[in-house]
């Protein structure tokens, strides 16, 4: 899932929020964790519905309906707000039901950006990132929906935004829509740590962030273990930072 950046960094950053259970995509993901290739993502007839839940349980990305997420964001454009909503909907994709959740992001008390992201979990615990709606916005007004993509749609595929079983030096496309959406993620460690105003953790997994349509921009994100993201932050093209604030069950 994406949230606001400024105009030269803005692209799409699932957040959540960026292996499988049948031959031909398990294979697939396996040649896209060793060389970042677009194999990584599934393409349409590949993609077995049966083999895929609604109950997404992977430790680094629990997204448990009804949970609602807040970060904090600060950077170049001034603080905004991230609010994250895993909400009791689903959409079907490619004849897969995903669940939806909805990211908000906020400057400076402003609605900017309005996002739908579609997931589900295959019954390896690979989480798949099916796509999004998003509409971007200023003075109230929708004035782009660019980075919205659907998989099975205009030669973009399923990703994989978190593996059951990560290991360090994995590299894999979170998404790929060609020309839209290509963002990569290599694991660095399993043993990070991260200090943000939600709490303190030890044996975060730890990703570089990155995308061919961007070469200047590189981010950090560290997952920690029954929460899922809690810091991101720009290491290259610009200084964005976004912290976990709270976390709520409904």
């Amino acid at each position: 899932m994406s949230h606001h950046v400024s105009d030269q960094e803005k692209r799409h950053r699932p957040i959540l929020l960026r292996g499988s259970l049948w031959a031909a995509v398990l294979a697939a993901a396996a040649i896209g964790a060793s060389t970042g290739s677009p194999g990584a993502a599934a393409s349409s007839s590949a993609l077995d519905p049966a083999g895929f839940t609604t109950t997404i349980d992977n430790p680094f990305l629990p997204l448990v309906p009804g949970t609602l997420m807040r970060y904090r964001e600060t950077g170049d454009d001034g603080e905004g707000a991230v609010v994250v909503r895993v909400t009791h909907r689903t959409k079907s994709i490619q004849g897969v039901e995903t669940v939806v959740v909805r990211d908000r992001a906020y400057l400076d008390g402003e609605l900017v950006e309005d996002t739908f992201d579609w997931y589900a979990q295959d019954r390896r615990g690979n989480v798949w990132y099916f796509g999004e709606n998003t509409k971007e916005y200023e003075n109230g007004r929708v004035v782009s929906t660019a980075g919205s993509w659907k998989a099975g749609r205009d030669g973009a595929r399923a990703g994989i935004v978190m593996k059951a079983q990560p290991r360090a030096g994995d590299t894999y496309y979170q998404e790929y829509s060609p020309g839209v959406a290509e963002d990569q993620a290599t694991v660095l460690s399993l043993e990070a740590s991260a200090t943000v105003p939600y709490g303190s953790f030890c044996d975060v997994l730890k990703t570089k962030d990155f995308t061919a349509l961007e070469p200047g921009i590189v981010e950090r994100k560290f997952y920690a273990r029954g929460v899922g993201p809690v810091l991101e932050k720009l290491v290259s093209g610009g200084n964005e930072r976004l912290v976990l604030v709270k976390v709520m069950h409904s």
